[in-house]
């Protein structure tokens, strides 16, 4: 038993804990200046080293950006994505000892408009945001997100993407690459001008009609909820990316996602039943939109390491209020798992890694698609594969029955639109067709057709709005347009044959 007069001969050992006036764990020598882990402390020029190298090799390893081509690379204004901005500076500078090859441009969308902004918030926000890119030397485009109104229908059009060489066909871009180079540098007259002409052109500043703002007031407004509208401003911001890249022969688009973001990410979709999707929200490449990939060049970075970069070499970053800014926990799906989240990464400091170590073993259920797949099996708004084909004894089959208990509708007594004329004549048949009838161009899809080319997670948000017509005009003129597609393959389907025929013939 423990007596009050006991006495040690010795002291107890305590537990080295680490500090800033230990010796960085990388050179031994320097003193380190952060902790970035326990047991991870860094002086300051070994953990720019160790950054950059990180960013370096997730470009290096994945092999997805070839020499030559040109990347948009979409920066909000906040750490993370300026973080990523400074890396690709750095990459493509002189000194740089393994140089970037790819030809950068700068995308950057004016989300005012949704937020509640008024025009001079947003015209100082777009100020603070183009003094930061034009210094970069990069052209930019600053895209307010009324845009979306005037963006053609092509833009939702599945675009197939030519195969993609591995090895060989990288080594090969390189060397063609680098032959590229040295004929300029025998040319440096024309190059001259060149940079002139480039440096004429290095900004584009879009401009938007009172129309247009009015339009995304009344589609934000038509939205219930805070999470309906995230993945709405989500899902538009990703279209005029799309575009931009598309318009300006863009082939890659890089996001300045982290690693805390990402972890964010996965929770909220899993709550938002967008499982089927994680693997292309998540992972480092995303080919979904075909002809465009989005790469994830900042996902092995923490919101810690990124934040401790800016501060010691001086990265700019411009902070922009969002949807949600100054918004309780509870105010929506994605802003209670990020409260969770970053609570429990503060106790536990294993929790943002073991999310993210868990997304990278995420793959897609369903194939890539071809050149020959349907445009339908893409989802109207996300664009990713349709989740909604499953079979009757599902979980996605119990839950649309349980919709239809709880709303009461009676499945033996549908609604008929011909009960003025004669049975079984539509509205070509009897008076042809008219502004806003079956076969009219101005006709606008109602709900329940919509729902048919969306997947679980789009369905939700679109439950959420009260009025559909709301939605910009290419999304509607697509849905028409599937629709159209959907009805003459119905009609013409007596006489096609199966693939399951064919292969037994």
């Amino acid at each position: 038993m423990c007596q009050v007069d006991e006495e040690y001969s010795g002291h107890l050992e305590r537990r080295s804990v680490p500090g800033v006036s230990k010796s960085c764990v990388k050179c031994k020598e320097s003193t380190a200046v952060l902790i970035i882990r326990v047991g991870d402390a860094f002086c300051r020029s070994c953990f720019k080293e160790y950054f950059v190298h990180k960013f370096r090799a997730m470009l290096g390893k994945n092999r997805v950006i070839f020499p030559g081509e040109k990347v948009l690379l979409a920066v909000s204004g906040g750490p993370a994505s300026s973080s990523m901005l400074a890396q690709v500076q750095e990459g493509l500078s002189r000194d740089a000892p393994k140089k970037l090859r790819f030809v950068p441009g700068i995308i950057c969308i004016d989300e005012g408009g949704a937020c509640g902004q008024s025009a001079e918030e947003r015209e100082k926000a777009v100020d603070l945001l183009e003094n930061i890119l034009r210094k970069t030397g990069f052209p930019y485009y600053i895209v307010p997100l009324e845009q979306v109104f005037s963006l053609p229908d092509s833009v939702l059009e599945p675009v197939s993407c030519g195969p993609e060489g591995s090895g060989l066909s990288y080594k090969a871009a390189v060397v063609q690459y680098i032959q590229q180079n040295q004929v300029k540098q025998r040319h440096s007259e024309s190059a001259g001008e060149e940079a002139q002409d480039a440096m004429a052109c290095l900004g584009v500043h879009s401009q938007y009609s009172p129309e247009h703002r009015q339009a995304l007031e009344r589609l934000f407004s038509s939205l219930k909820t805070l999470t309906a509208k995230e993945d709405m401003l989500q899902t538009l911001r990703q279209h005029l990316i799309l575009h931009t890249a598309r318009i300006n022969d863009y082939s890659k688009v890089m996001m300045g996602d982290s690693c805390t973001r990402l972890a964010i990410k996965l929770l909220s979709n899993i709550s938002l039943g967008r499982g089927a999707a994680l693997a292309a929200d998540t992972g480092f490449s995303d080919p979904r939109y075909g002809d465009v990939v989005i790469v994830r060049p900042m996902r092995d970075y923490s919101s810690k390491e990124i934040a401790f970069y800016n501060r010691l070499f001086g990265v700019q970053s411009v902070f922009i209020p969002g949807l949600d800014t100054k918004v309780p926990d509870k105010a929506s799906i994605q802003r209670l798992t990020e409260s969770f989240i970053i609570k429990l990464q503060a106790d536990f400091p294993s929790t943002v890694s073991t999310i993210y170590r868990t997304s990278e073993k995420l793959h897609t259920a369903c194939p890539p698609l071809n050149s020959s797949a349907e445009p339908a099996v893409k989802c109207l708004l996300c664009l990713c594969a349709l989740d909604t084909k499953a079979d009757e004894a599902s979980a996605f089959q119990a839950i649309l029955l349980s919709e239809r208990l709880s709303v009461g509708k009676a499945q033996s007594d549908p609604p008929s639109s011909n009960t003025a004329g004669s049975p079984g004549l539509s509205c070509c048949q009897e008076s042809g067709c008219e502004a806003g009838g079956c076969c009219s161009t101005s006709r606008a899809p109602a709900s329940a057709d919509l729902k048919s080319l969306l997947c679980y997670s789009c369905r939700l948000t679109m439950k959420d709005m009260t009025a559909v017509d709301s939605l910009p005009q290419y999304i509607m003129l697509e849905a028409e347009k599937r629709q159209r597609r959907a009805q003459m393959k119905q009609e013409i389907s007596e006489f096609l044959l199966e693939d399951e025929d064919d292969d037994q013939e």
